[in-house]
């Protein structure tokens, strides 16, 4: 009984330390297999380029090189300080790391910014050996659903102008939404000569009109807040909660979670609205 009072008392800063211990100590075993050498055919699955078994095929064809020299061996194993070369072009071993981040306010969305206290990489640093990077841009005082991934192909297709899916937004304004206003959002309105329309919009409690949920499928920049600032209204609070395909329910704020297989392939299919 004496233990458990002792435990019951232990500060903040103790637990905090220790969870901090048990993260570096994860990441020091990820950082350890990753220096691991490894089979030709899993590092070129591993990077993308085919599945395993084809990668048994290009070996044996003579279409891959390490280090200068064409292999046909099967089962010989690499280093990542090897220089891997399919077609002639060098072959990265990286494996595709996809993380959901339920963003913070404060916190600045780029990998590095010498003006900013925090940024969405300071959050996820200790999540993987990998380098990843933010897709797309939140504001600093925006808070929600956040992808950080190192595919460059994916980060690609969700950002490009011509991206066509939905994201969903929780709005906090400095008053009442009138319905006229409204009735303007939904027809659609002229912001720096470009027509903005939205796909929904509603109350998020009719006893409160400051609460806004809008959908809305544009990439534009701070568009949501230009949408209300151009009818006089302040955003107070922004809250991404649904971002191609993905939601941040049962993820608090500030925490970061690896995305499922499940969700990667919903993502890779682009089966989502």
């Amino acid at each position: 009984m004496k233990q458990e009072d002792k435990k019951s008392k232990r500060p903040d800063s103790y637990k905090k330390k220790t969870r901090e211990e048990s993260e570096n100590k994860e990441l020091k075993i990820r950082i350890s297999k990753w220096n691991e050498p490894l089979r030709l055919n899993k590092f070129l699955s591993n990077s993308g380029i085919c599945s395993r078994r084809e990668a048994d095929e290009l070996i044996k064809s003579g279409e891959i090189s390490v280090n200068g020299e064409i292999i046909r061996e099967l089962g010989i194993k690499v280093s990542p300080k090897d220089d891997i070369r399919y077609k002639g072009k060098k072959v990265d071993r990286e494996k595709k790391v996809y993380i959901l981040l339920n963003k913070p306010k404060d916190v600045v969305t780029t990998v590095k910014d010498k003006h900013a206290d925090r940024t969405v990489i300071d959050i996820v640093k200790n999540a993987c050996p990998e380098r990843v990077y933010p897709v797309g841009r939140l504001d600093k005082n925006t808070t929600g659903v956040l992808l950080l991934t190192n595919d460059g192909e994916l980060t690609k297709l969700l950002t490009h102008p011509s991206y066509n899916k939905k994201k969903i937004y929780h709005v906090h304004l400095d008053k009442n939404l009138i319905k006229g206003d409204m009735l303007k959002i939904i027809e659609g309105l002229e912001l720096d000569e470009d027509h903005i329309t939205v796909d929904a919009i509603s109350y998020v409690d009719e006893k409160d009109k400051s609460q806004i949920g809008i959908e809305i499928h544009s990439g534009q920049n701070r568009i949501v807040r230009r949408i209300f600032e151009s009818l006089g209204y302040k955003i107070k609070k922004l809250d991404r909660v649904y971002f191609a395909g993905l939601t941040k329910k049962n993820l608090p704020r500030g925490k970061w979670r690896f995305l499922t297989s499940q969700e990667i392939s919903i993502l890779k299919r682009k089966s989502f609205k």
